[in-house]
């Protein structure tokens, strides 16, 4: 690995170490669809996203349930001393992004066989405070 990449790798790394964050790779659900969830719960509160996901009828939002509670606890972790309860925190941004294809082959008339493509995604929610997200909108724009 060149100095440049190592650089850029440990500055990701240092700004990943303030931010609780919760990954779920390779989720078997089309992208479109898990988008359709996520627009709905992005900049939300926390517990009212969490209250939009449970009871929302679509098969994404429980993924996106659980991930959504993976995402919180490891907020906690990072910060032992405060309560969930008595901070703000918000939903900062959640990225629905494309995953690996599975490319099976259906039946088709005339001994022909048609592509059928199995999409899956990749989705990385961030949690934080609703200050820190002031604090930070009002640095970038000074």
């Amino acid at each position: 690995m060149g100095a440049r990449k190592r650089n850029v790798a440990t500055q990701r790394k240092a700004t990943l170490k303030n931010v609780a964050y919760a990954k779920l790779n390779d989720c078997p659900t089309s992208p479109r669809k898990m988008r359709l969830v996520a627009d709905m719960i992005r900049g939300k509160r926390v517990d009212l996203a969490l209250a939009m996901l449970r009871l929302s009828t679509k098969e994404a939002a429980g993924r996106l349930e659980k991930l959504l509670l993976s995402a919180l606890a490891n907020w906690q972790s990072k910060n032992e001393g405060s309560r969930i309860e008595d901070q703000e925190l918000v939903v900062k941004s959640v990225n629905v992004d494309a995953g690996r294809m599975l490319k099976r082959l259906r039946p088709a008339p005339q001994g022909r066989g048609y592509r059928v493509r199995k999409r899956s995604n990749h989705i990385t929610i961030v949690v934080d405070n609703k200050n820190a997200l002031v604090a930070a909108e009002t640095n970038t724009a000074n």
